[in-house]
């Protein structure tokens, strides 16, 4: 005999064309019963003459008589009066969220964001990360956190993900959900979707920042985070390289588009130059000299810093503890950056 839970189940694969919900989150399910004589279903849509409420009632009874030999009744209601579902705070006390971007792979952004939270931290800020980079999630290695298992809490009713923490940093990523060695094969709609879940049922509490890792580019998840969350800003990561820095201009338009208009709040110039520990005073610009510099000067963004190539910070990376934990000579670089984004942020608001 099916249970009313695997019912539920199923009805959570039957969604509202027009919210993208699915009927059970979405509150459009009011009642399962399951009785002798079979299955009766209320459906309570929340407008009067919804145009979807025949199709969805339809679909909902051909995914449970596909489940079950019972006779299935589908009982659909329409009305104001329909009960709104109790929705999850998510970031509801969060007070800054900083989408960290770049225009394209491979320039450091996730290196540049576990780093700028550890900085933010040691302010005095309570901070969070949240790996958005669905395909590349970087922040679990970087963080040293690539074991820990999410679990689920109640919190006022409703079921939340409890993110893991390092150092005093609260951190979320699409990489503690699957398996390191497996490709990540999604499309569009399932990607954003993922990552609406993580921004909106993960218990991040109180927090001064919250950082975004964005996917480089400009796909579906970064208009999706622009979309779904209220930015107070963006910041953008590049290289000095010309093709780097060409892909920066087309990302930093995204976040200036009319319905998006999110502030771009600077830019920082990664793996600027190249200093070898035994020639201290002598720099070597590997990828070019300047040009994320000169790309801001032409954008009209402020240029919040460079940050040298050094092989200390790609150590510390990979041993997951981002260099600015420590008084080594590299954080410098870092601290000078974080006190600008805290300075625009301050003024932005």
């Amino acid at each position: 005999m099916i249970t009313k839970e695997e019912i539920v189940e199923i009805l959570k694969g039957v969604t509202h064309p027009e919210t993208g919900q699915n009927i059970v989150e979405g509150g459009i399910l009011q009642d399962v019963e399951i009785g002798m004589e079979g299955v009766v279903i209320t459906l309570n849509f929340r407008r009067k003459r919804d145009p979807f409420a025949k199709s969805v009632a339809t679909r909902a009874k051909m995914a449970v008589d596909a489940a079950c030999d019972l006779e299935v009744q589908i009982i659909s209601k329409e009305g104001e009066d329909a009960p709104k579902p109790r929705q999850h705070e998510g970031v509801a006390r969060v007070k800054n969220i900083i989408a960290v971007a770049s225009g394209k792979g491979g320039v450091g952004k996730s290196t540049v964001t576990a780093n700028i939270a550890v900085e933010l931290h040691k302010l005095g800020y309570c901070v969070g990360v949240l790996d958005a980079d669905i395909y590349g999630p970087s922040q679990p290695k970087l963080f040293g956190v690539e074991d820990y298992a999410p679990w689920a809490e109640k919190y006022e009713g409703l079921d939340y993900i409890i993110p893991a923490e390092s150092n005093g940093i609260k951190i979320n990523s699409i990489g503690f959900y699957i398996n390191p060695g497996d490709a990540l094969i999604w499309r569009g709609p399932m990607a954003t979707n993922a990552l609406k879940q993580l921004i909106n049922q993960t218990l991040w509490g109180e927090l001064d920042f919250l950082l975004i890792d964005m996917p480089p580019g400009t796909g579906d998840v970064q208009i999706a985070v622009a979309e779904n969350l209220h930015l107070t800003g963006a910041l953008i990561v590049s290289t000095p390289q010309q093709v780097a820095v060409a892909d920066v201009v087309r990302g930093m338009k995204m976040f200036r588009t009319q319905g998006v208009e999110v502030p771009v709040l600077g830019v920082v110039e990664n793996m600027a130059f190249f200093t070898p520990a035994e020639l201290p005073n002598n720099r070597y610009y590997i990828f070019g000299r300047g040009g994320a510099r000169i790309m801001a000067e032409n954008e009209d963004v402020d240029f919040l810093g460079e940050i040298p190539l050094i092989q200390s910070i790609a150590e510390n990376s990979d041993n997951g503890t981002p260099v600015a934990l420590g008084s080594a000579e590299e954080e410098k670089y870092y601290a000078e950056v974080c006190r600008k984004i805290v300075e625009k942020v301050i003024k932005e608001c």
